[in-house]
This record gives C-alpha cells, structure tokens and sequence, in this order.
C-alpha cells in the first residue's frame, strides 16, 4: 500500500462506496501478510516511500517465488536482490511477467507500476568492468524507485583521463553514486570535482591486500574531501535508495 492507494481508500469511503468495516478490514490485511517463514510488509511503502524488496540470497528459490507472488499480488512492484538463475525460474512460475537481470542479479516485475519520485539524474560511475555487477544492482534499483538513471562505466583513476573528459555528465547529475574496488579512490575524485551529493560503495574486487573489499571501505570512510555517504561493501542496492531519497529531496526543492 502506497499513498495514493490509500487516499484512493478513502475517498471511496467518503463517497459511500465502501463501509468503515471494510476499510478496516483492509487496512488490517494490507499491513502485512504471514506466510509462515516470513511477513510480507505491505506497509512499508506507505511508511518509509519504498516498497519491501527481496533479499534473495538465502533463501530457497520457492520462498522467493512465494514472497514475490504476494508482493504482486498486493500491487506493488517487485524488486528482488542478489537473485540466481533458479530463483527467477521459480519467480517467473509465480509472476509471468517477471524479469531477470543477469548482471546486477536482480529480478523486477511490475515495472509499469513505476512512478517518477525525483526531477534530478542519479549518474552511477563505476572504476573498472568487474565492478559492473554492484554498480548495476545500485542501477536497477534506483530506476525501479522512480530516478532517472545514467551510467559512466571503466573510468577508474588508473586512467583518470577518462573520468576526466566527462565532466559534463558529472555536472548534471543532482546526486552521484560511485562505485569502486581496489583501493577505492574514485569515490574521493569524483566528491572533489562536484557540488552534489556523492554515495560510494566499495566493493570486493582486488587483490589480496584489498581484504575483500574493507582496503576500499576504509579509504572511502577516510575521504579528504567532506560529505562523502559511505555504504556497506558491494552494497549497490543501499546506495541507490539513498541517492533516491536524496533525489526526492531535490524534487521538493525544485517544486
């Protein structure tokens, strides 16, 4: 339940459409579903301004599908993390329309249900090719939220010239999520050539010295330049909801 669904409820109420117990009655299911290995938040859209996503991985491919049939079922768009190839088979027997998207692991459904939330551009900079798979999920996510999204791909500082001659984009963007590996310095580069808010996410690519991703987290947390938002490692989904909360900020501001 979102908003507009329960000022839809509502006016239904006023116009004698529907009686005071009904509207209880949906109120009370609509908040949240047992299913016996987990409760469906069916409130969460209303309460924080984002639907319950999945997180996949741990979970059986048939308690996705389960979740992900209720979520549909329910009206709201399905956005389901870290998923795997049998995870989207079994989803896709629950919700047809379902789709997977290999490189960020991520399956959606409902995307028509989709609702622009911010005027400005989310821009997600990634350092190199092995870092495609977070900066994706951060991607999908952040379109599934309602953001105009962009992507400036394999511009790590070990060729800073790429970065560099695009700078135009970096102007545009009202918030920029950077994602990077190794020592994680793009994050602290691309925060000292812009005003806007920057959300780095480290992630686990590296060598040994990297730790798996904390070589990245520590540098990103210590960043020179103020102001840097910093996510937990390989975090893409974290990172987009904060730059779509972010972006809704800016919406108000340019009302």
């Amino acid at each position: 339940m979102n908003e507009e669904t329960l000022r839809a409820l509502l006016q239904k109420y006023t116009r004698g459409e529907i009686t005071l117990d009904q509207v209880v009655g949906i109120l009370k299911n609509g908040f949240s579903e047992e299913l016996g290995f987990a409760k469906v938040d069916h409130h969460r859209e209303l309460r924080q301004g984002f639907p319950e996503v999945i997180f996949s991985e741990g979970k059986s491919p048939a308690q996705v599908a389960e979740i992900a049939r209720h979520i549909v079922k329910h009206g709201s768009i399905l956005l389901a993390t870290r998923a795997t190839k049998a995870h989207f088979l079994a989803v896709r027997r629950a919700v047809p329309k379902a789709h997977f998207h290999p490189d960020s692991r991520v399956i959606t459904a409902q995307e028509n249900l989709v609702q622009k939330q911010g005027e400005g551009l989310v821009l997600v900079v990634c350092a190199g090719t092995s870092d495609i798979g977070v900066a994706e999920e951060a991607c999908v996510t952040a379109e599934m939220f309602g953001n105009s999204v962009e992507r400036l791909y394999d511009v790590g500082v070990a060729g800073i010239h790429r970065l560099l001659s695009n700078t135009d984009m970096l102007a545009k963007a009202a918030v920029i999520i950077v994602v990077a590996g190794m020592e994680g310095a793009l994050a602290s580069v691309v925060a000292g050539l812009v005003s806007v808010p920057v959300v780095a996410v480290p992630t686990s690519i590296g060598y040994g010295a990297s730790f798996g991703g904390i070589a990245a987290l520590l540098a990103m947390l210590n960043s020179c330049v103020a102001g840097v938002t910093v996510v937990n490692i390989d975090n893409g989904f974290g990172a987009a909801v904060a730059a779509s909360k972010i972006n809704r900020l800016h919406r108000k501001a340019s009302a």
